[in-house]
């Protein structure tokens, strides 16, 4: 008699195999059929900070777009607050199904985690990438009764008056925060921090001359600027911007390399099904190569565009180290 093949199931056994099979199916066919129907319903859009600033601009627009071609809404949910946390916290405790998403940036996706001990989210295991939405720039600006008018000038006040000069920012550990300290440190003077509950109560101050100035993304500052509220000093990218052409960079104003821009990008809680995350993705394509949302982000002083998950994971992770070794050098703390 031949020996039994250990590979072959005894006939008693298949059915049994049959019904864990079933059942695994039966199981996985919900997630399946949520990302084939998706969106079924109502998309909530998560925002870590307030109405106007540059997140919630671009998630607006984002979201409106995405229900002109989903048919669905898309509607924003401001969460500001602690640099972004609360609203990054709530997004990563969300059901993975798709219709929670988080629009977010580069504070509390990269600067966060070298500023705080202890973040009740992590970046790169909490949240599955979608796409980057925009590159931002930082204007550095002024009240209009502050004395400088150039970096240059600004660096020789400030080296006179140690101490005397404040800035403002939206909150200890957001970009616009790091980015100051960066150019404190790199320009050897020291002002004061004031941070805000986010940029515009921040700018709504320094128009006031409550403060003296303040790193600030385009579409928080650009309007105040054309409409004579506010000075700008310099931008922070490496290139000049084409919302305001003529306003040197800080590199090429006193700082060589010196560069301060942040980012915006989707994400979703971990968990989320792939064939969600890569419908996003294709929409957020559209939207970014959309001439309207070009032309509306070069005005603001942003630029649109998009990447694939994978590249924004990447970029991510690299962003964290490289705002590690910035708050390391610097000297930043969250006050």
């Amino acid at each position: 008699m031949a020996a039994a093949n250990p590979q072959m199931k005894s006939p008693r056994t298949l059915p049994a195999l049959a019904g864990a099979m079933a059942l695994g199916l039966a199981l996985l066919a919900p997630t399946f059929a949520s990302a084939q129907t998706w969106p079924a319903k109502p998309v909530r859009v998560l925002v870590g900070f307030p109405p106007g600033q540059a997140t919630d601009v671009i998630a607006r627009d984002v979201a409106r777009k995405l229900g002109e071609s989903t048919g669905q809404n898309f509607f924003v949910e401001n969460r500001p607050g602690a640099a972004g946390i609360i609203g990054s916290e709530m997004a990563k405790k969300a059901d993975p199904d798709g219709y929670t998403l988080l629009m977010s940036s580069s504070g509390p996706l990269s600067v966060n985690p070298g500023l705080y001990a202890k973040l009740p989210y992590d970046p790169l295991k909490d949240f599955a990438p979608v796409s980057m939405a925009a590159i931002v720039p930082l204007f550095l600006v002024a009240n209009p009764a502050f004395a400088p008018n150039t970096v240059k000038e600004l660096i020789a006040y400030a080296k006179a008056r140690p101490g005397q000069i404040n800035y403002a920012s939206g909150g200890s550990g957001v970009t616009n925060h790091l980015v100051m300290e960066m150019f404190k440190a790199d320009a050897g003077v020291f002002v004061l921090h004031i941070p805000y509950r986010g940029g515009p109560p921040a700018v709504t101050d320094l128009i006031a001359g409550q403060v003296s100035l303040m790193f600030e993304t385009g579409p928080g500052v650009i309007p105040h600027v054309r409409a004579g509220k506010l000075k700008a000093l310099a931008v922070g990218s490496r290139n000049r911007s084409q919302a305001l052409p003529t306003l040197p960079t800080v590199a090429e104003s006193g700082l060589p390399g010196f560069e301060g821009v942040a980012w915006v990008a989707l994400v979703a809680p971990t968990g989320t099904p792939r064939a969600v995350i890569d419908r996003l993705n294709a929409e957020m394509v559209k939207i970014a190569a959309m001439p309207d949302i070009r032309e509306r982000y070069a005005g603001l002083g942003a630029d649109a565009t998009a990447s694939t998950p994978e590249q924004l994971g990447t970029f991510t992770a690299s962003e964290i180290e490289k705002w590690r070794k910035v708050i390391q050098r610097s000297g930043a703390k969250v006050d």
